[in-house]
């Protein structure tokens, strides 16, 4: 533990923000399940619906320095890739 003043307010700013992180990563799983698994399902429709609120979500933990942007650009890739492939079938 420390003990240094300036130390232990360091400690709870980080522990807050990982909490905001994690709430973020969360979310974001949660999205992307859900296009995985409309992809899965060969549902188009639905995994079209859920493709917005996946790029939404990608787009804010971008925003919010969880992800950095190249890894943002390579998951709307792959999941657009996924999509109009069964798009086509």
């Amino acid at each position: 533990m420390p003990q240094i003043k300036s130390a232990k307010k360091e400690l709870r700013k980080g522990a807050r923000r990982q909490g905001r992180n994690d709430a973020v990563r969360d979310e974001l799983s949660l999205t992307l399940k859900k296009v995985k698994k409309a992809i899965a399902a060969g549902a188009t429709d639905a995994a079209r619906e859920a493709l917005k609120g996946a790029l939404k979500a990608l787009d804010k933990a971008t925003q919010k320095g969880v992800l950095k942007k190249n890894t943002r650009d390579r998951k709307k890739s792959r999941l657009h890739k996924a999509v109009n492939k069964i798009a086509k079938k």
